[in-house]
């Protein structure tokens, strides 16, 4: 649709800026029409943009037209409101990431801020989140944006919640919401349950949120003060920090370069040419034998007595499960 030729000359650059990000190549008379007005206006408009820093460039050919190229500066940039809210939520979640960028994306998130209307602000305020990995599970944005608001506003959340575990639980769960948090592509709601006295963590794409929410609540501080850590910790099977609760050292009858890939987080060292120790850990003592079994060779147990305890019961669940009945 035309836009009127009484557009004020603002307005009707910030259009034009706005149709030459839109497509590659704009004939002139094309650009004179859906704008409105003459090819001498348009002409003058791209004049103003230029000195503005925007590097349009003439396209020559039948038509003739314009095309806006890549500057060797950063000239001002417009976006429309549903890319400004993309943008500002973007730069929250880099200042989580530890990718290096944190105090560069704070002070451009603080400035892309600073120039939002209040009413997409408010839609940038209420999420707030700890990025600890990269999402790829789809949560409904419904569910985000009312436990962003929840955590912000210090009020309990009510929920129903669809656990693997438990498919018989249908009770609801009432927890104080304090994070939300991006882990191998996962988004989890930290909280109090007050009832248990303890911190949970829950998936929030199994989350049915209830209405409305519960009363306020005082903050408290998760432990360690670190929630990436905290959730780390939590998925290691640790109440005290970012460790495994039951770490072995052996030694595998492979050399270091086959077991270096599949070592996760490991400390992988040379004990001999062609053999490998290992100090690796996991939430429990049969599950790190068993884990070690993967490498398909010898494995000599340096340490603890735990470990080989583990051994040997797993060769004895293997014996009878190869022999059925006896």
């Amino acid at each position: 649709m035309p836009i009127a030729s009484s557009t004020a000359t603002s307005g009707r650059l910030l259009a034009l800026l706005s149709l030459l990000q839109a497509r590659r190549d704009w004939p002139g008379a094309l650009l004179a029409g859906r704008l409105g007005v003459s090819e001498r206006t348009v002409r003058r408009d791209v004049d103003r943009l230029r000195e503005l820093g925007y590097p349009v460039q003439a396209v020559k050919g039948p038509d003739g037209g314009y095309r806006l190229e890549a500057g060797g500066q950063l000239p001002p940039l417009l976006f429309d409101e549903e890319q400004a809210v993309a943008l500002a939520v973007a730069l929250r979640i880099a200042v989580g990431t530890g990718a290096g960028i944190e105090e560069a994306a704070a002070r451009a998130l603080a400035t892309v801020r600073q120039l939002l209307p209040a009413r997409l602000r408010q839609r940038v305020d209420v999420l707030e989140i700890a990025a600890a990995g990269t999402a790829a599970v789809q949560v409904v944005p419904d569910v985000l944006l009312a436990l962003s608001a929840a955590i912000r506003a210090t009020e309990e959340v009510r929920f129903d919640y669809e656990s693997p575990s438990r498919p018989d639980d249908d009770r609801p769960r009432r927890v104080q919401p304090h994070h939300l948090v991006v882990r191998s592509g996962r988004w989890y709601l930290v909280g109090w349950d007050a009832v248990r006295g303890d911190w949970r963590t829950y998936r929030a794409d199994r989350m049915r949120l209830r209405v409305p929410n519960g009363p306020r609540f005082t903050p408290r501080e998760v432990p360690g003060g670190d929630v990436a850590a905290f959730l780390a910790a939590r998925f290691k099977g640790s109440d005290g920090g970012d460790r495994w609760p039951c770490r072995g050292e052996v030694v595998l009858d492979r050399p270091v370069e086959d077991v270096a890939p599949f070592a996760g987080d490991a400390v992988v060292e040379e004990a001999a040419p062609g053999k490998t120790r290992l100090s690796i850990g996991s939430w429990s003592w049969a599950a790190l034998a068993a884990g070690l079994l993967r490498f398909d060779c010898e494995v000599e147990v340096v340490g603890p007595r735990q470990l080989r305890e583990a051994f040997a019961e797993l060769a004895a669940r293997a014996t009878r499960a190869a022999h059925p009945g006896g």
